[in-house]
This record gives C-alpha cells, sequence and structure tokens, in this order.
C-alpha cells in the first residue's frame, strides 16, 4: 500500500461547483437581500461565513483524519445525529417551516439534523457491513456462520431503516428518508450480501413507502400533480409549472447571470428547493449540461475512489458518498424539469443553506482522504 496525492480532479470539480454556488446564490439573492437587509450580500456572506468557511476547515480535518480512526468512533457519530434528529420535536428547540420541523435552533444558529445524519449514517453503514463473524457464533462451523451472520444483518439492517423511518415521517421528510434508504440498499447490495436479500429489501421499503403515501393525502395528492401537472395549476403544481417556466425561459445561452425574472416572486423557494430552475434560466442549456456534467465527473471519481480503496470498508464509504451526492443531485435536477415529484432536498453545493453545505464538503473531504492511498 502506499500513500499519493489526492485526486486532483475530483478537487477540481468541487472548485467549480462551489464557485458556481457562490455566483448563483449571489444572483438569486440580491435582490431582496437588498429589500430585507439593505445590502445585496445578506444571504451570500451567511452563505459563506457559516456554511463554506466551517466545511472548507472541517473537509481538511476529515482529510487528514485516520480512516480507522474514523471506523472507530462513527458510532458515536451516528447516534449523535440521531440524537440530533429527536431534538427537533422538543418545544422552543424545534424549529418548524411550512408544517415541517426538521431544524433546531440555538440561539442565532439554526440546522438541520437530517443532513448530518445522512453522513453519519453511509459511514455507519460501511463499518457495520464489513464487521467480521460475531464472537458469539464461533463455535459452528464456517458455512453455518455466514449463513446466520448474514440474516442476522438483515434484520438488524432492517431495524436501523426503521429507526431513522420514524425520526424522519413525522418530521416528515419523506424525500431525505428516500434517498437515504436508496444509497442504503446500494451499499448493502455491493457488500457481497446474498441477493435475495436485497430484493426482500427492496419489496418490504416499496411497500412501506406506498403504504405512507396513501395514508397522507397531501403526498397522494403530489404525486398525481406529478402525473397530472394540469389539474392544478395554481395549487399544488404551482412551484412545479413556475419551474418548468423558468427552466424553458433559458433557451440555449440563459439570459444572464443575475437577469432571471422568475426569480422576483413567481417562482417558490428560488434560493434552495428550486435553485436549478433559476441557474437553467440565467445560464441555459449549455450552463445546465455543463453543470450535470460536474456531478456525473463527480461520481465517476468517486466510483474509481471505490474501486481502487484497499479495504472493504474504504470501498462502501467512497461509493456511499459519491453515490449520495450524484443521486441528491438528480433528484433536485429532476423535479424541477418534471421528470420527478418536488422533492425538496438542497442541490448540493449550489443551492443555499449552510447545514448541507457543511456536511457535503466533510463528505468531499473524507473521499479525498480515501483516494490518498491505493493498492
Amino acid at each position: 500500500m502506499k500513500t499519493q496525492h489526492p485526486d486532483y480532479i475530483l478537487i477540481g470539480v468541487l472548485v467549480i461547483l462551489v464557485i458556481l454556488g457562490v455566483l448563483i446564490v449571489y444572483s438569486v439573492s440580491a435582490s431582496f437581500s437588498q429589500e430585507r437587509f439593505g445590502q445585496t450580500f445578506y444571504y451570500l456572506k451567511r452563505q459563506i461565513l457559516f456554511g463554506f468557511l466551517p466545511g472548507a476547515i472541517l473537509a481538511f480535518l476529515f482529510f487528514k483524519i485516520p480512516l480507522a480512526f474514523l471506523k472507530k468512533i462513527v458510532l458515536i457519530l451516528f447516534l449523535i445525529s440521531l440524537g440530533f434528529l429527536g431534538m427537533v420535536f422538543i418545544p422552543n428547540l424545534g424549529v418548524s417551516i411550512g408544517g415541517a420541523t426538521r431544524w433546531i435552533s440555538l440561539g442565532p444558529v439554526s440546522f438541520q439534523p437530517s443532513e448530518l445524519l445522512k453522513l453519519t449514517f453511509i459511514i455507519y453503514l460501511a463499518s457495520w457491513l464489513t464487521k467480521s463473524d460475531f464472537s458469539s457464533l464461533k463455535e459452528r462451523s464456517k458455512n453455518q456462520k455466514k449463513g446466520i451472520n448474514e440474516k442476522i444483518k438483515l434484520i438488524a439492517f432492517l431495524i436501523v431503516i426503521g429507526l431513522i423511518s420514524l425520526f424522519l415521517i413525522f418530521q416528515p421528510d419523506l424525500s431525505t428518508l428516500g434517498l437515504i434508504i436508496s444509497i442504503a440498499i446500494l451499499m448493502y447490495f455491493s457488500a457481497k450480501t446474498p441477493f435475495w436479500y436485497t430484493i426482500l429489501i427492496v419489496l418490504i421499503i416499496s411497500g412501506s413507502l406506498i403504504a405512507l403515501v396513501e395514508l397522507a393525502p397531501y403526498r397522494m395528492e403530489r404525486l398525481l400533480v406529478f402525473l397530472n401537472p394540469g389539474i392544478d395549476p395554481m395549487g399544488m403544481g404551482y412551484q412545479s409549472k413556475q419551474a418548468l417556466i423558468t427552466v424553458g425561459s433559458g433557451g440555449i445561452s440563459g439570459l444572464g447571470l443575475g437577469m432571471s425574472l422568475q426569480k422576483f416572486g413567481f417562482l417558490p423557494h428560488p434560493i434552495a428547493d428550486s435553485i436549478f430552475a433559476i441557474f437553467a434560466e440565467e445560464t441555459g442549456f449549455i450552463g445546465s449540461l455543463i453543470l450535470i456534467s460536474l456531478f456525473l465527473i463527480f461520481f465517476w471519481r468517486g466510483f474509481e475512489i471505490s474501486k481502487k480503496s484497499p479495504n472493504k470498508f474504504s470501498k462502501l464509504v467512497a461509493l456511499g458518498i459519491s453515490s449520495w451526492i450524484a443521486l441528491q443531485a438528480f433528484l433536485h435536477i429532476g423535479s424541477m424539469i418534471g421528470l420527478l415529484p418536488l422533492t425538496g432536498i438542497p442541490l448540493p453545493f449550489i443551492s443555499y443553506g449552510a447545514s448541507h453545505l457543511i456536511v457535503e464538503l466533510i463528505g468531499v473531504g473524507i473521499l479525498l482522504n480515501i483516494s490518498k492511498t491505493t493498492i
């Protein structure tokens, strides 16, 4: 095993994505930042001071931290993230916005615990899936021991997913839950567990998600609006309709940075949940294609890092982080161009919000840490 330089292509992609994020956040927020706070840089300064700078510092720390040590402390990190997830339901501590209780407020600082959960769960799952046979099964034959171990892993996997699901369902945050479950299933399958176990997990979780949609009328309404946007164009279908108008307004080359018209009260949540639509309006098809290509390159480099990783733990962590960033990006983009229902999840490195940016930068720091060491 030898230590080498980190993946420079991945670093280059990250730098470009962060720069694009800074530019588009300022472009979208400048007008209403001036209107509300008397300065055009208010939201940009907050994004840099509370998001990018602490994220960059923590990313460097996790770039340097030994991966073996990270594996040892990951259970503590995962339990802390679960604790934060439960704290959103504590009165005067949890913050409700738009009927969803997903934030914790600590004085002037607020953050979204589910963002931290994405990363800690990926690392915890990688650590757990790479553990050797349980010591209590030592007396059994090797094949029998392996079969029992796989069944225990299956049951434990479903229990952990069920626990996370309870927290996120009551917030509610089904988009994040769907993202986490998708990554978990991919990692479980990649750990060379029995194939039919993966099929069983998919069937169980699919049935549960269908039941959740049917039990909550607003979720069924969103699904119906997605399938037929014309049934409620000024209600549930308004954001989807405006997002398509915004994306289409950009044409081939876009209107130019800062020239978006839809951000002036026409498109809901232009700085966060709908930021890709504004990006597409201002940079056009060409800019959108470049952005999508950057996320594809990000996933390609992460996948290559996973393939070359020296051990199973590193392989699964690299696969989980790269899949998380890429899948979240395409869920966001897909919801803006009508390929998927509205998700409400941020576009990685681009959307306004400190919580997701900090955790995403930490994730890249870990990915670059893994990329330093190859066989």
